[in-house]
């Protein structure tokens, strides 16, 4: 089995910045891609970023220039700096590993994490 464990988010300010990480483990293929999705209140899901295990990134309009993603292979993590906060990025935050490379990787899902921006 696998698991993604979630840390990190809560409240913050608008303007203000968090970090989330997701820590993956178990018994699993190879992870060749990593990623952040958000589902706020009657919205769909929706991708925020991706990274795949070469480094290369993939992020969502809304987020560019605001958001980071990184990985660190060794420690199967995922890390998403998001800087510049705005009410509109209040959603539950859910980590994705995906065992192809794709932009979207779905394979594993975290629980989720609350992310609230206050204005």
């Amino acid at each position: 089995q696998v698991q993604l464990v979630e840390s990190g988010g809560g409240t913050v300010q608008a303007g203000g910045s968090q970090s989330l990480s997701c820590a993956a483990s178990g018994s699993m293929l190879s992870i060749k891609a990593m990623g952040w999705y958000r589902q706020a209140p009657g919205k769909q899901r929706e991708l925020v970023a991706s990274i795949l295990s070469g480094g290369s990134t993939y992020y969502a309009d809304s987020v560019k220039g605001r958001f980071t993603i990184s990985r660190d292979n060794a420690k199967n993590t995922v890390y998403l700096q998001m800087n510049r906060l705005k009410p509109e990025d209040t959603a539950v935050y859910y980590c994705a590993i995906g065992t192809v490379v794709t932009t979207t990787p779905r394979d594993y899902w975290g629980q989720g994490t609350q992310v609230t921006v206050s204005s």
